[in-house]
């Protein structure tokens, strides 16, 4: 994983706005109050929740009393923006005050905001507060840098999810406001910040009773409504005066399009549907009202600094939203997930006084006061104005650092949240063909893809898959999915035709490479695979190191495969499919102690890897008996029923043991399920104890 570096130096729009006396946040601050006399800071962020999606913003579809309280009460900001439209750059740029191309964390993967960049959290920590964040989805795991600065970062998902899935548990808001709340009282005492994030509105929209009864035609609308219930014990004792007064700040990452042209989601473009996002400051010396002048995610750190009266970590872009609006304000955005994990055009734009130019290789220009859907594109009548506003975007936009290549849990975890991963090349030009407007219909297509795959339809998935190769085929989405299901039909050999093309036509991508190799050590080519994957091993990249360390195992490498392995456990001492690994590796050493040891660890991590279940009845077997096993395999079939091998196993032993029902209904279901090619020498076997048992 790539760490961004030190913040660029200003330029472009940064200079032009320092100018104008609109960045005001680096002035003399007043000497800061004793920690004991500053208020509680709570900053939470609602993922994917649109501007226009609350009830205080108009919305009559809608029932959100606790958050129309906190708009009634506090000041709502009815023209704010955010500067991207993915979740992690704009966490980054919430809690650092910084533009993306300053922190360096431009997409959900392949950045890590660097150790020196100051955030929210070491500059409240460093002034005496208690500081907690309790995150809801993985875009904000501690791996991408946001933890420091707080002495709880509460970012407790399953590790180790199996990369085929494309099915993410996420922890509902519910359960996280009760984690942030048993914090906030335990902390009591010293001044509190509390950073809270919750993912409820993200697809798949699938909101909890009442709300998917009430909001069935709408079920984004439930979710959002979950969300206002999920936070009233939070926000409802202080909106009752049962707390000390606190300053609270409410906000979203970004919005949701739900099909604004032809977008299904968010992440692809930066129209008003997922760039515009409401803004809701309250608490002491906090006028109530609604307030028109154009507002920043850049400009929510300087705004906590003032009402602390702490000075801001040198000069930072926004200012603080406690004083008098300031004049010519503009707003930076950009939106880049396709380009760096597609190869299509980079989107930049910049807003002004109601006018909002998108730098695109089809350039647009929208007058958002007038035409508030964006709907008519003046660029052409207006490219005066276009140009002058799109040469104050700063020349260190383009391009980023390289992103590091995204492992296969991540990658999965991410497409399942509906993210983009992959890689592709920096480029410097880009003609129309690139513009992603004219490839929102491809982009369609790789969703339904994902979709496919994850009810069970792999042959649709297939299909699609390649089609998309064929169409793009310098990226590497389609070669990756189409190969994944493929895989699931047991059409090895094509899978892995289709990745070697991938690998020749994408230049190498690293995702390609690890599925390839992959797909070679499980039909038994492991010696094709390591020579594949070794030359990856110099990227660090520890689901690569994983992979590399599973083929050296299979080619008959065991010290090789612990040595990879122990440097991927040194990146991620925590993942529990690496600590599989050394377990399986233990195993077919014949040391079942060690591997009960690591495969229990993994267990604890993640409950539910089936292949870890499988694993372990083998290592019990030896140590504590048929019985012990049997318990262990069960579980495997119970979260995975194609684990053919526990199947047989749990078929062969039950017999064994005298557990007749039990091994029945487990080779009745190895025989009807399990692909005979794979397994045929074992299907004779399972007929003939199947006839025993059944007599």
């Amino acid at each position: 994983m790539r760490r961004a570096g030190s913040p660029l130096p200003l330029a472009g729009l940064l200079v032009a706005l320092a100018a104008a006396g609109a960045c005001d946040s680096g002035r003399e601050a007043a000497a800061p109050p004793p920690p004991a006399a500053r208020p509680d800071v709570v900053l939470i962020t609602v993922d994917t929740l649109r501007w226009d999606a609350v009830g205080f913003a108009g919305n009559s579809r809608v029932r959100t009393p606790t958050l129309d309280r906190l708009a009634v009460a506090g000041r709502v900001f009815t023209d704010a923006h955010a500067h991207n439209v993915v979740t992690l750059p704009s966490h980054v740029n919430i809690l650092t005050g910084l533009y993306p191309f300053q922190h360096g964390v431009r997409d959900n993967a392949g950045f890590v905001l660097g150790e020196e960049v100051p955030t929210l959290a070491t500059l409240l920590s460093a002034a005496g507060y208690a500081t907690g964040a309790f995150v809801a989805a993985y875009p904000l795991d501690r791996r991408y840098g946001l933890a420091r600065g707080f002495d709880l970062y509460d970012d407790r998902f399953r590790r180790g999810t199996d990369p085929a899935a494309f099915v993410i548990a996420e922890r509902r808001g519910d359960e996280v406001v009760a984690n942030a709340l048993g914090w906030w009282r335990s902390a009591a005492g010293r001044p509190r910040f509390l950073w809270l994030h919750l993912y409820d509105p993200h697809a798949a929209y699938e909101p909890p009773e009442p709300f998917a009864s009430e909001y069935r035609d709408h079920p984004y609308l439930g979710e959002v409504a979950a969300t206002d219930a999920f936070l009233t014990p939070l926000l409802a004792p202080h909106l009752d005066g049962a707390e000390p007064p606190a300053l609270v700040l409410f906000t979203s990452d970004h919005g949701e399009a739900l099909g604004a042209h032809g977008e299904l989601t968010h992440g692809l473009f930066a129209y008003e549907p997922t760039l515009k996002v409401p803004l809701v400051l309250w608490g002491p010396g906090v006028e109530p009202g609604r307030d028109g002048r154009a507002a920043r995610h850049v400009d929510i750190v300087p705004t906590v600094l003032e009402a602390l009266a702490l000075a801001p970590p040198g000069r930072l872009p926004g200012h603080s939203l406690l004083g008098p609006p300031g004049a010519g304000v503009e707003t930076y955005f950009e939106a880049l997930t396709t380009a760096l994990h597609r190869g299509w055009a980079p989107l930049f734009g910049v807003i002004r006084d109601g006018v909002k130019v998108v730098d695109l290789p089809e350039p647009e220009l929208y007058r958002l006061v007038e035409d508030p859907e964006e709907r008519e594109n003046r660029y052409g009548a207006e490219a005066a104005l276009a140009r002058e506003l799109l040469a104050r975007r700063p020349a260190t936009a383009w391009p980023p650092q390289r992103p590091a290549a995204s492992g296969d849990e991540e990658a999965a975890r991410l497409r399942s949240l509906g993210y983009l991963v992959g890689s592709a090349p920096l480029r410097e030009a880009f003609g129309p063909e690139d513009d992603p407007k004219r490839l929102v219909g491809l982009d369609r297509q790789i969703h339904l893809a994902i979709d496919h795959y994850s009810r069970g339809r792999f042959a649709e998935a297939a299909r699609l898959g390649a089609a998309i190769a064929r169409d793009r085929p310098g990226m590497a989405d389609g070669y990756t999915m189409g190969a994944l299901a493929l895989r699931q039909l047991e059409r090895h050999e094509e899978a892995i035709a289709l990745l070697a093309t991938g690998r020749e036509r994408t230049g190498g991508d690293e995702s390609v490479v690890r599925a390839l190799g992959l797909a070679l050590a499980e039909t038994g080519r492991a010696g094709r695979a390591v020579e594949l994957l070794s030359p990856l091993e110099t990227t660090g990249q520890p689901e690569t190191l994983r992979a590399l360390a599973t083929a050296l195992a299979d080619a008959g490498e065991p010290e090789r495969a612990r040595r990879v392995l122990d440097r991927a456990l040194r990146e991620l001492p925590d993942d529990p499919r690496a600590i599989e690994l050394a377990g399986v590796i233990a195993l077919r050493d014949g040391r079942p102690e060690e591997a009960r040891r690591h495969l229990e660890r993994a267990l604890e991590l993640n409950d539910e890897l089936a292949t870890a279940w499988n694993s372990l009845g083998v290592a019990l077997y030896p140590i504590e008996g048929p019985r012990a096993a049997l318990g262990a395999w069960q579980r495997a079939v119970e979260l995975d029923p194609r684990q053919f091998d526990a199947l047989f196993n749990l078929g062969l032993v039950a017999a064994s043991v005298g557990e007749r029902e039990l091994a029945r209904r487990a080779l009745e279901q190895f025989l009807r399920t399990a692909p005979p090619e794979r397994y045929a020498p074992d299907f004779a076997r399972a007929r003939g104890l199947l006839v025993e048992v059944a007599g």
